[in-house]
């Protein structure tokens, strides 16, 4: 099998830049919710010193000298951009698993000249949607992976396409490899595997015994391992060893939140988001958790509420997931506060087609899953929030701080540029 891992470059900032082309050359950074850290960076960025996760507020005296521009991260357009990234996937490609809002993984069977067609692509998106993307091939999801961590690392020398199909160049860069690059892998298991094992690279950790890794950590790391060697273990359709055990939706506030109705706007967004993510690994939620609380820094008086709810069966419909969650914000929400977060938490997780079912459990809502699949294949087409809940607003009193915003150049006719022509004077 041959697998390839396409992956936008910088993908927010490259999204930016993409409709102010003269900021192209000069650092720029995308920043998360409320303006809070920096999420995208490009390498003028990098080269500024500027790390992910820095307090935007820290780039104040950078911002004021010019030296970097700083967006607030405009989702409308990144998904819209991304759609039509995806879209031309789907059109070269004959399998294509979109991993992610920058980066989707496609299936090269039957492609004659893998590393050529990945080039083809390359510039096609480039030319078609403005956006530099960068691509690794391997006969594994984890070896395409790491193969694109390098295309990216060594742009200059390979022209952001890596081909790791071969074993002694895969050999090559295992070696070189920190095991913390390793997808599923990360920073804090990459220090557990230094410490306990003594393993510091990708090598090291492709040549630990199997059985070992999975005693001492668990089946996703004994799974990636194998990978290394070039043994597929995860599916093609599959989030690998990032599937997540639990999911968190949550936000600080723009605005403290006074009324009950707010914070229920605030929470079907985010049970909303949620229930996708859930349902687009595959999963079930037995217990959903939901909580709202002051902020720690405020002068008033402080209170931070918590309920969980057993789900009556395992559910990703998020009508099911909704109604758990504003029953717990009914039972939490104490009046006489100023709320500044709050979110939703769904753990104990069951894949779907492994359910048993109870009979004496209440049923699943009929055609919930068809419902669902329509939903989310609408709001991926369209947009996020295209299609959502009468609970759902777009915009309310606790909205995020977005003061760096950009226009929704393709999404909205108000955020169109503007062009003037004026007659030219008589001489």
């Amino acid at each position: 099998m041959t697998i390839a891992l396409i992956d936008a470059n910088a993908f927010y900032v490259s999204c930016e830049l993409l409709f102010q082309p003269w900021l192209r050359g000069r650092a720029a950074v995308a920043a998360s919710n409320n303006d809070g850290c920096v999420v995208s960076r490009n390498d003028e960025a990098k080269r500024l010193g500027i790390k992910m996760g820095t307090p935007v507020f820290e780039l104040r005296e950078l911002v004021r000298r010019g030296e970097v521009t700083v967006f607030s991260s405009n989702y409308e357009l990144y998904q819209s951009l991304s759609n039509r990234v995806m879209a031309i996937l789907q059109e070269q490609a004959p399998r294509v698993f979109v991993y992610s809002i920058d980066e989707a993984f496609v299936d090269l069977a039957g492609v004659s000249d893998p590393e050529g067609w990945s080039r083809m692509i390359q510039q096609q998106i480039l030319r078609s949607v403005g956006l530099p993307v960068g691509v690794g091939i391997g006969p594994t999801k984890t070896l395409a992976k790491l193969a694109n961590w390098a295309a990216k690392r060594w742009k200059s020398r390979t022209g952001c396409v890596v081909d790791l199909r071969d074993p002694g160049r895969q050999e090559k860069l295992l070696r070189y490899a920190p095991a913390g690059e390793v997808w599923g892998i990360g920073p804090r298991l990459s220090k557990r595997l230094a410490e306990d094992l003594k393993i510091d690279t990708a090598w090291q950790l492709a040549s630990a015994d199997p059985k070992h890794l999975r005693r001492h950590f668990n089946v996703n790391v004994e799974r990636t391992a194998r990978e290394l060697l070039g043994t597929a273990c995860f599916p093609f359709q599959d989030a690998g060893p990032e599937r997540k055990q639990m999911i968190i939706s949550s936000r600080s506030f723009g605005n403290k939140v006074h009324a009950l109705e707010d914070l229920q706007e605030a929470v079907a967004g985010f049970v909303s988001t949620a229930a996708g993510k859930l349902r687009s690994q595959g999963s079930l939620a037995n217990c959903i958790q939901v909580f709202a609380k002051t902020s720690p820094f405020s002068a008033g008086e402080q209170y931070s509420g918590s309920r969980i709810l057993a789900m009556p069966y395992p559910a990703d419909d998020t009508r099911d997931l909704l109604r758990a969650a504003l029953t717990g914000l009914k039972a939490l929400y104490r009046p006489g506060y100023a709320y500044a977060k709050a979110g939703v938490i769904l753990s104990q997780f069951a894949e779907r087609g492994t359910i048993t079912g109870d009979l004496f459990a209440p049923r699943p809502r009929p055609n919930s899953e068809r419902l669902m699949a329509v939903m989310d294949a609408i709001n991926l087409r369209e947009g996020r929030g295209t299609v959502r809940f009468a609970r759902e607003r777009p915009v309310g009193a606790w909205s995020m701080k977005r003061e760096l915003l950009t226009p929704a150049y393709t999404t909205s006719w108000q955020g169109l540029a503007k062009v003037s022509c004026q007659p030219a004077r008589s001489a």
